[in-house]
């Protein structure tokens, strides 16, 4: 694609990678047949081309984002699926994430968007108010017909029957192998996981006691900085992601940060371009060499074969296949864990989840989940296995096939308990 930046906006380090990454486009369209918004809505703005052209023309002209642009960006899920079919290696990540960024800074959202936007970002990614927050929903339930907004019915609708106990495991602490020290591993907790799902930690921590891994919770830990960073509050989202750069490294000689949030992976796995032009540059790059998902270290460490006997439906979350590449990590697992493994058709779209996305574009978050759940369900699996939290309480909301974590069903093969969600 033909740039026309000058030479004075190029002298931004942004503008200057958001040109190289524009020029690498050569409008292609292939990304238009896995664009799962382009799939539901039609319109050839709401595909990954269609957004680079009004990227392009916002960041050439210089000028503030306008109704249109910012409308069209924001039904992009950033699941991703472009930058897999891509081939021309057009890094979309970088680009939208630039442009929400810009959206940020030059654009006046209606009150009730601003007011929307600052509440997630000020409620979701902390355990303790999230929880709160939840508790408020369901008593609000009953009434939710009468809300105003349909993003806020949506938020009520997501808060759980039942809010787990706090887990004491999500603590700082250390926990010791069982048997021999092999590794030594740092785990990000999460937050938004550890107000809806405290068992994902938990068989987390059990699974890699037992292959003999030392495991660390760092003191400081938080939000990785992904919610934010997707809603283009970058300041935020910077001073979160570098709280955790610090927790982590001061935890001495680590052999990996593990993550069993694949959406908190793919920012993780980010951070050195984050922080590229900053002084913690090089802090950053470390930890996000040491990051990986809990699959993917277990495929790098290996398992033995469980005594897993259940046909499993695997839901590949977008930010684990597309974001991180890991595609069959997981199922390998579960296959050696003893698991029948089936996918659902177009394995390669989202369910609909994205972060907050479910909440402030409820409408076609609902549809990408009914298309989902359909093609889960064709499967007639009697559990479904998934990887980021987002995707299993957005499946979990249209289905009443059990859904749980993958390491879940893993530590129930090697030796653990039965998860909570097949033991009910």
């Amino acid at each position: 694609m033909q740039t026309n930046f000058t030479e004075e906006q190029l002298k931004d380090p942004g503008i200057a990678h958001a040109n190289d990454i524009l020029r690498a486009c050569v409008h292609c369209g292939f990304c238009t047949a896995t664009c799962p918004s382009y799939q539901v809505l039609g319109d050839e703005l709401d595909s990954p081309r269609g957004r680079i052209y009004l990227i392009k023309d916002m960041l050439e002209s210089g000028r503030a984002a306008d109704e249109k642009t910012v409308k069209h960006l924001d039904r992009c899920l950033s699941c991703l699926a472009c930058m897999t079919t891509c081939p021309s290696g057009v890094n979309y990540m970088h680009l939208i994430d630039h442009a929400r960024v810009h959206v940020e800074k030059t654009y006046k959202r209606p009150l009730m968007d601003r007011m929307l936007r600052w509440t997630l970002a000020k409620i979701v990614p902390y355990p303790g108010r999230f929880r709160l927050a939840m508790g408020g929903a369901k008593l609000a339930r009953p009434f939710a017909r009468f809300l105003p907004d349909k993003r806020l019915r949506a938020m009520v609708a997501m808060a759980p029957k039942s809010i787990p106990p706090v887990s004491r495991n999500d603590d700082p602490q250390v926990f010791a192998p069982i048997g021999a020290k092999k590794y030594r591993v740092a785990l990000q907790i999460g937050c938004a996981q550890r107000a809806l799902n405290t068992d994902i930690n938990d068989a987390t921590i059990r699974l890699l006691r037992r292959l003999g891994c030392e495991v660390v919770v760092p003191k400081g830990l938080g939000c990785c900085g992904a919610l934010s960073h997707h809603m283009g509050r970058e300041t935020e989202a910077h001073a979160q992601a570098a709280r955790n750069i610090h927790a982590y490294l001061g935890e001495g000689d680590l052999d990996a940060v593990i993550i069993n949030t694949s959406g908190c992976g793919t920012t993780v796995k980010d951070y050195g371009h984050m922080f590229r032009d900053d002084p913690l540059a090089d802090k950053a790059a470390k930890v996000a060499g040491l990051a990986c998902d809990i699959s993917e270290f277990l495929e790098r460490i290996g398992i033995p074969e469980g005594t897993g006997n259940m046909r499993v439906a695997y839901h590949a979350a977008c930010s684990l296949q597309h974001g991180q590449q890991i595609k069959s990590a997981p199922k390998d697992l579960l296959k050696r864990a003893g698991f029948q493994v089936v996918e659902p058709t177009d394995s390669h779209l989202c369910c609909g989840s994205a972060g907050t996305y479910n909440l402030l574009q409820p409408e076609i978050s609902d549809e990408l989940k009914r298309r989902k759940v359909a093609t889960l369900e064709a499967k007639s699996p009697q559990v479904i296995a998934a990887g980021n939290i987002g995707c299993m309480v957005q499946i979990g909301g249209g289905t009443d096939v059990p859904v749980v974590h993958t390491v879940e069903l893993l530590d129930w093969a090697l030796g653990g308990p039965k998860p909570p969600a097949l033991a009910g």
